[in-house]
Order: C-alpha cells, then sequence, then structure tokens
C-alpha cells in the first residue's frame, strides 16, 4: 500500500520511517529508542507541548493536517451512547475508543478509564496509521 505526498508515492516503511524521525527530532531521542508499539508518554516521555511538535512535524514532513481531538471524537461518534460520564469511559465509550485504537494497550481500555488520560493510549503506531490515513484521504482529493 503507497501513500502520495507531493507527487511522490511512499510507502508504510517509508512514512515509518519520517514518523519516527519526527518522534527522535521532537523528543531528541536515537532512533533505536523509538518502536512501533511505544507508547509516547510512557515509554518515549512526550509531554503535552510534545503532542504538538509531533503534529507539526508531521505535517510538515506530509502535507497534511492533523486535525486535533480526532481519535476521541471518532469514538464519541461510534458509541449511539454516553461516551464518559464524569471524566470516565462508559462501557460504551471505552468499547468505542478500543475499536478507534486497536494498536493502544487493549487492556487498559477499560469502562472507568479517565478519559483526559487518553493520550497515555496513544502509541507510535497511533500516529503513523494517522497519516497514512490522512495521505489515503488526500490522494482520493487530488
Amino acid at each position: 500500500m503507497g501513500a502520495e505526498t507531493d507527487g511522490t508515492v511512499l510507502d508504510e516503511q517509508e512514512v515509518y520511517r519520517r514518523v519516527v524521525d519526527a518522534f527522535c527530532e521532537a523528543l531528541g531521542l536515537d532512533e533505536d529508542e523509538v518502536e512501533l508499539t511505544s507508547l509516547v508518554i510512557d515509554d518515549l516521555g512526550a509531554e503535552s507541548l510534545d503532542f504538538l511538535d509531533i503534529a507539526f512535524r508531521l505535517e510538515r514532513a506530509f502535507g497534511i493536517k492533523i486535525p486535533r481531538g480526532e481519535i476521541q471524537r471518532t469514538a464519541e461518534q461510534k458509541t449511539g451512547e454516553a461516551f464518559e460520564v464524569e471524566g470516565k469511559l462508559t462501557d460504551a465509550g471505552a468499547k468505542a475508543l478500543a475499536e478507534a485504537l486497536p494498536e493502544a494497550p487493549q487492556d487498559r481500555i477499560q469502562p472507568g478509564f479517565p478519559v483526559r488520560d487518553i493520550p497515555r493510549l496513544f502509541t507510535v503506531e497511533t500516529f503513523q496509521s494517522l497519516v497514512l490515513k490522512l495521505l489515503a484521504e488526500k490522494q482520493q482529493v487530488a
């Protein structure tokens, strides 16, 4: 499967390489410290401002716009019920979030999980998948 940016078709390997580069630059890491399954906060030590830096670097590298809060919005729309109550995931919310984040540690996505901690579930693969999705959408529009 290839994705296109600026007329150049990228394969998943090239997208992954650029995603890893963005993480390394934003977080001051070496390539061997970043894996597809690395949790962005818990394993790589990212903080909230780092997410903005990473998103900016990916947007620039791929010529895309990463919508903030997209994963949570997508999950909320899938529930058909309350996604959260008093800041905690409902049963329906946990199920929808697990579907929206298949690469996240599924054992952590349980009813009662604090919504404010959703970014703790993001992995490098979360960002790679998002980039691939946005590149595919961009290619369909072109």
